[in-house]
């Protein structure tokens, strides 16, 4: 199977940073709680689009701030 990479959700990582909790993070752009659980730990199988507008809007970042692409290793 051929190696594509992987992105990554660094949601929390800029949440910490920037002091912003997850309570407030989820009233703030109305989504549920448990769900935004999965996109802090980066464990959510599909991601939706509109969720992350809702958190890029709310916590005003750019969508490159929290999200993260690295290359398969070609070695």
């Amino acid at each position: 199977m051929e190696d594509w990479g992987h992105v990554d959700l660094k949601l929390d990582e800029f949440m910490k940073k920037n002091n912003i909790s997850r309570s407030s993070l989820s009233r703030n752009a109305q989504i549920h709680y448990n769900q935004l659980l999965k996109y802090c730990r980066n464990d959510m199988q599909k991601v939706d689009l509109n969720i992350l507008a809702r958190i890029c809007k709310t916590i005003n970042c750019e969508i490159g701030e929290i999200i993260q692409y690295t290359p398969p290793d070609d070695n």
